[in-house]
């Protein structure tokens, strides 16, 4: 993703001591409300993950599933969801 035109670290924001002090939450709400750079993120990380020839596509919640469907879908591959045990 260095080539993008579009400037993917503007549209995700910095959130310090978040949930708790001393922690510095990655806001990637920015990004998904700007489609042409979520949709650009989706079809590069299909094209890597497209090399590597996979038979399914796991994302890890919560913020797995928002990239992890699309790129399944894309390649035509089963999406596996996959939480903390008990939710």
């Amino acid at each position: 993703m260095p080539d993008s035109p579009i400037d993917l670290k503007a549209l995700i924001r910095d959130v310090p001591d978040f949930p708790q002090p001393g922690v510095l939450f990655r806001d990637i709400t920015p990004l998904l409300h700007d489609t042409a750079a979520y949709r650009h993120v989706i079809d590069e990380l299909t094209e890597r993950i497209r090399t590597h020839a996979p038979d399914i596509i796991v994302g890890i919640e919560s913020r797995g599933f928002l990239f992890g469907a699309p790129v399944a879908y894309k390649l035509g591959l089963p999406f596996v969801p996959v939480r903390k045990a008990g939710k």
